[in-house]
């Protein structure tokens, strides 16, 4: 199996097109369809069944693929290897997180892996937790920033934990349900316990469905029997923050976001639930010193410059 075969083999999989594929390969569409064309004769099967507007592999062809992307991860872990071994530093680690929670630390701490690793390119990937994970797993991705609860955790991946994040329900200070909050500066862990039911009559705005946040949401309401009128949902959580402040909605978020305490009055939520902030990589996979590296770079900027607004500092 020709390597760089199976690097296009896998990308017209990926996209499902051999357009797509070539676009993204930087080569042409009549050249990599040759090269397809090519193996499939060798093997004498066919590895994609060609449909109108995308292909989708064959038997034969899953099975070229299991193998096609083992070998092209391992050697990516054996040229991994021989850069920590020789000292080169040189390469690529494709690192991922979600779009709001990742972006101010990839900012934060790519100038000092930089200066560290200045041969190394640090390539980031916003995804969604379920996407990571599957990245990660298929040995796409080297490294992964998510939240996530454990029942979401999927096999083949290795979770690091950061720390522990509770859910709160955040509410405009001006409301009259508001009126039992704590007042501004109280410790996230001080937080009164809201009984849901005193905000049936207030609309909410919330995560979009897909979102891990949004599956702990709902999990949440179902087991109170509570059906909240849902304004809008958004994959931003700024823009739910801001609706809260302009005393127009309520959210729930999780208690990396307690702030703005001056205008959003914060509860706990009964039975205290919440999420993990976690590292993660392929099980069983050779970290580099690179990736050692940068781990330690993410876990000393959540506990010293991103921090939970708590007595013990968490």
């Amino acid at each position: 199996m020709d390597v760089k075969q199976i690097e296009y083999i896998v990308k017209i999989a990926e996209t499902g097109s051999i357009t797509k594929a070539a676009e993204q390969l930087f080569i042409t569409q009549s050249a990599l369809n040759q090269q397809l064309l090519k193996l499939e004769q060798s093997l004498g099967v066919k590895l994609f069944i060609r449909h109108k507007h995308d292909m989708t592999p064959t038997e034969a062809g899953k099975v070229y693929l299991q193998y096609g992307r083992h070998m092209l991860q391992e050697k990516r872990e054996a040229y991994t290897i021989i850069n920590d071994m020789s000292q080169n530093n040189r390469g690529k680690l494709y690192f991922a997180f979600a779009r709001e929670r990742g972006i101010d630390m990839f900012c934060s701490t790519y100038s000092v892996f930089h200066q560290k690793f200045p041969g190394i390119t640090l390539e980031p990937h916003e995804m969604l937790a379920q996407q990571q994970m599957a990245q990660i797993a298929q040995g796409y991705v080297d490294l992964g920033l998510v939240t996530v609860a454990d029942e979401d955790k999927q096999p083949g991946v290795e979770f690091e934990l950061i720390r522990k994040e509770p859910m709160i329900l955040a509410v405009p200070r001006s409301a009259p349900e508001a009126a039992g909050a704590a007042k501004p500066g109280t410790p996230l862990e001080d937080l009164p316990v809201a009984d849901l039911k005193q905000f049936k009559d207030m609309p909410f705005v919330l995560i979009f469905e897909r979102s891990t946040m949004r599956r702990i949401i709902d999990k949440i309401f179902r087991q109170h029997h509570f059906n909240p009128y849902v304004l809008f949902e958004s994959a931003s959580i700024r823009t739910l923050e801001t609706m809260v402040k302009t005393d127009l909605a309520c959210t729930i978020v999780s208690g990396n976001y307690y702030k703005y305490q001056d205008k959003i009055a914060y509860y706990r939520l009964p039975g205290d639930p919440q999420w993990e902030l976690d590292i993660i990589y392929k099980k069983g996979a050779y970290l580099s010193k690179p990736m050692l590296y940068y781990k330690e770079l993410m876990q000393q900027y959540f506990h010293e410059k991103a921090p939970l607004i708590t007595k013990k500092g968490r």
